[in-house]
């Protein structure tokens, strides 16, 4: 559990009054309503798993709160880092997030505007390459990203989708001999029947599949796009078993049965490689599969149901779904069925 995360305290952050959970699991689903900050939540946890990171490496000079303050204002593409507070709020942000023995705490008012003071440094900087799968696939969009950070530097694609763009970026390794790497790759190529490569001549993802047909990214279909990033992420090393990977709508753009081989490797990925992972949907699909999946391999996948104006709900799925209004539509919408038909 060393570069995991245990415990999470969120208070006037966005839509979340107050939140705080000291269990999570390989695998962790965030459901809620929209508004409710699902993805507020994962990209709190992410900036600060990814400034955990960046702090201190190599030759890095800038202190922690400069860290902080640049990811977090990157991340929620805010002018004033103040903005991210609860309007309604009479007291400040505040965010603490234990990762292993390491713990980052900070707290900012609305009138701080681009950096954040209060900030308990941890004892070290995280190893590990942590990474973000945002809603929208990013392949299609690969160049556009690149760009609008690096030479325009605006507002526009946040660093979810710039960090993912940067670590697709690295060329695979041919040094990786570590079997269960394999075996995740395989269960990735398998599903999309083939993988995607970067052609350094054209500037442009290629999908190759097992007949060594090549179709540009633009022709390929979403699902293929998004579950092939993985693969791309595990053949250049930019996983490893010191990884946290948050997904948000894992569900987007894509065909109930592709979620579901989706959902399958990222089981394997966590529950083999000892990769933790944090999701946010509002779909039943997702609910159902996760649900499955815990019963296979029980207190592996964790549940927390954010509702508004109420406290959130935590649960270990293999024990049954909490109370959630996806649930609940399924099921009036399954009653209205029956009461059409009969």
């Amino acid at each position: 559990m060393e570069n995991k995360i245990q415990e999470v305290k969120l208070e006037n952050y966005g839509a979340i009054d107050k939140f705080q959970c000291n269990h999570f699991s390989n695998i962790n689903l965030i459901i809620g309503e929209n508004g409710t900050g699902k993805t507020f939540l994962l990209k709190a946890l992410y900036s600060a798993v990814r400034s955990m990171e960046e702090y201190r490496r190599g030759d890095d000079i800038k202190t922690i709160s400069e860290v902080l303050s640049e990811k977090l204002r990157w991340t929620f593409q805010v002018d004033w880092l103040g903005d991210m507070v609860s309007k309604t709020a009479e007291n400040e942000l505040y965010f603490e997030v234990s990762v292993g023995s390491n713990k980052i705490t900070y707290q900012f008012s609305q009138e701080v505007s681009s950096k954040i003071e209060a900030v308990v440094i941890p004892d070290a900087g995280k190893t590990g390459n942590s990474i973000f799968i945002p809603a929208k696939e990013v392949l299609s969009l690969f160049s556009v990203i690149l760009k609008s950070r690096e030479v325009d530097k605006v507002f526009g694609f946040d660093d979810t989708y710039y960090d993912l763009a940067k670590a697709l970026r690295i060329a695979p390794k041919n040094d990786k001999d570590y079997s269960i790497f394999l075996n995740s790759r395989k269960i990735v190529t398998d599903v999309i029947d083939g993988n995607v490569d970067y052609d350094e001549a054209v500037g442009k993802w290629i999908y190759k599949n097992r007949k060594n047909q090549r179709f540009s990214i633009g022709a390929t279909s979403e699902g293929i796009k998004k579950i092939a990033i993985m693969d791309r992420l595990l053949a250049n090393g930019y996983l490893d078993q010191n990884s946290i990977i948050f997904i948000d709508e894992v569900e987007s753009a894509l065909h109930p049965k592709a979620v579901c081989q989706f959902l399958d490797v990222i089981a394997f990925i966590a529950n083999t490689m000892g990769v933790q992972v944090f999701i946010a949907s509002h779909s039943y699909f997702v609910i159902k599969k996760l649900f499955l999946i815990a019963l296979q391999k029980p207190k592996t996948v964790m549940c927390i149901s954010l509702n508004k104006g109420k406290k959130a709900q935590i649960c270990d799925l293999c024990d049954g779904m909490p109370e959630n209004s996806i649930i609940d539509t399924s099921i009036r919408l399954y009653e209205q069925e029956i009461e059409e038909v009969l």
